[in-house]
């Protein structure tokens, strides 16, 4: 076993014992810490007997709508703000004023345009994803080697061939970090839409709980809604390394043939590859 899983397992295990011994010790009230083992049977009886798989499938989907929305406007917008001063100059101080303003308080707003129901909490989790994605498209295109696109031009490559052949390939592993993030986010969004709109997802779980004190109930739809989060990350993580045109087979991928796709967004990005554009940092000041 490599220590990436197994130093997790291992704190994992720790902060369980640490629980248990703490409840157990009777020095904390149940009400207010319950055993793991009490959480355990409350979790195994709402999965079967309850309603805590239709609600998680509820949450799920307004995570993926709102993902789904926010990324089809992100991707093209991230892309001609990349490219162009102008369209930079136009649309980013407009992003970054609408970061200053907590999307919950946009949920009132929302509800009286659009009513209740999914398609508000939907919209909600696309106002929070949509900032981060457009970042990430931004440092993915600036962070091709102009090198490479110098190339790809004196090879006869423009407009869509540069963009299907040389720049979204490129830019395909922060792309696709951006959007792994993005729906992490869009899951918090989908309970804080709930929270604030209704719905019959995990955020209506965890508002009943909450009411009526049922601390039991409300440690089993975090440990629930926790996994979600993590299940679809890694999920992405997976289609990701399936779809990649670059992967090497097992036997090969040990001998560095190719470099690994970065996981995480980069910190400093090299100079813009295409026209005149701006470095990131002056976006990101």
């Amino acid at each position: 076993m490599s220590a990436r899983i197994v130093a997790p397992l291992v704190l994992g295990l720790l902060v369980l014992t640490g629980w248990h011994l703490l409840a157990a010790s009777q020095t904390i009230a149940s009400t207010f810490l319950p055993s793991p083992s009490d959480v355990w049977k409350r979790l195994t009886h709402d999965l079967v007997h309850g309603s805590l798989l239709a609600s998680t499938a509820v949450t799920l989907g307004e995570a993926a709508m709102g993902c789904l929305i926010a990324t089809v406007i992100a991707l093209p917008l991230g892309y001609l703000i990349a490219g162009s001063h102008l369209a930079q100059a136009a649309f980013f101080p407009y992003l970054a004023a609408s970061q200053a303003v907590p999307a919950v308080a946009l949920a009132p707003l929302l509800v009286i345009w659009v009513g209740y129901g999914i398609v508000p909490i939907a919209l909600l989790c696309a106002l929070i994803v949509f900032f981060p994605l457009v970042l990430a498209t931004v440092l993915g295109v600036r962070g091709i080697d102009p090198d490479v696109v110098e190339a790809a031009e004196l090879d006869g490559a423009s407009g869509w061939a540069m963009l299907w052949s040389i720049e979204a390939p490129l830019a395909r592993p922060v792309l696709l970090t951006g959007i792994r993030n993005g729906f992490t986010l869009s899951v918090t969004g989908a309970v804080v839409g709930e929270f604030v709109m209704g719905g019959k997802g995990l955020g209506l779980l965890v508002s009943v709980e909450s009411a009526s004190a049922d601390t039991t109930g409300l440690f089993a739809t975090l440990i629930v809604l926790c996994t979600l989060a993590v299940a679809v990350h890694q999920g992405l993580v997976l289609v990701e390394h399936l779809t990649d045109p670059y992967r090497l087979p097992r036997s090969r991928s040990r001998t560095g043939a190719l470099p690994q796709q970065v996981d995480t967004l980069p910190l400093s990005i090299p100079a813009a590859s295409r026209g005149n554009a701006t470095q990131p940092e002056e976006l990101v000041a």
